[in-house]
């Protein structure tokens, strides 16, 4: 056997091993070639899921603030659907920390929670409100405090923990509404998008093992087809966006000679 074979399969088991399977159904799918073995496969179906709404948490909202910076513009954004997401994502990590959960078990929500307050004042700034943009975060911080201190019962941010799901359902369907009211998706990142669908699924699959076909559930399904439905927008409105950023860089061309 070739050097190089030797030294791939050992890391494609490590791989293997440390994000999708336990050694024994590594064994029973590439030892025994048992590829139908029911219990092994829930374990990588659940592992896969997780990592995809890993995927939809912490590096979804990237591209997005990539590309605004990338492009200098905020266009097509609606800073309402922005909001919305940077509250649901907000409300669990003030209550994973009011009830003194180890940072491992809710630092993905601490990690994304920064990202997307920074995507919030980056669409301030590219819309010349960056005053307004800073005062936000300012009073956003505030509400952190408050919401994380003692000062606020923990009934009430189980409350909003629970249903902030709604939060995001409401946060996606604010944005496919603006971009059919502008029949174009603007800087919406394709890839955010995208991301932010594969968590959905990812939610989907994790709460039917969990709980069935429960209530949460039928709103992870709504909140997914929020996601699908932008998706869909950005498919459709691909052509119709290059073109507008063809004319901008035109624009600024002429602007800058």
């Amino acid at each position: 056997m070739d050097t190089s074979d030797q030294g791939t399969m050992p890391s494609l088991k490590e791989f293997l091993l440390t994000f999708f399977m336990p050694e024994k159904c590594y064994d029973h799918f590439f030892i025994y070639f048992n590829f139908l073995h029911v219990p092994c496969l829930k374990i990588i179906m659940k592992q896969t899921m997780g990592i995809m709404i890993l995927m939809g948490i912490v590096i979804a909202p990237l591209p997005q603030i990539w590309k605004i910076l990338w492009s200098g513009s905020s266009n097509g954004l609606c800073l309402t659907s922005v909001f919305l997401e940077l509250l649901a994502i907000s409300t669990r990590a003030a209550f994973c920390y009011s009830r003194n959960f180890p940072i491992g078990a809710w630092g993905e929500s601490l990690f994304a929670l920064i990202q997307i307050a920074v995507l919030a004042l980056l669409i301030q700034h590219y819309r010349g409100k960056t005053i307004k943009g800073i005062s936000f975060l300012a009073l956003y911080c505030g509400f952190m405090f408050l919401l994380a201190s003692p000062l606020t019962p923990v009934s009430v941010v189980w409350t909003l923990h629970e249903w902030n799901v709604l939060l995001v359902i409401a946060g996606r369907f604010f944005q496919a509404g603006s971009n059919f009211k502008c029949g174009h998706t603007g800087q919406l990142s394709a890839l955010s998008v995208f991301l932010a669908f594969l968590g959905s699924l990812g939610r989907i699959f994790s709460s039917l093992q969990d709980t069935g076909l429960s209530l949460s559930s039928q709103m992870h399904a709504l909140a997914c087809c929020g996601s699908g439905l932008m998706l869909l927008q950005v498919l459709m409105y691909w052509n119709k966006c290059m073109t507008n950023r063809e004319k901008e860089g035109q624009v600024q061309k002429d602007k800058a000679e």
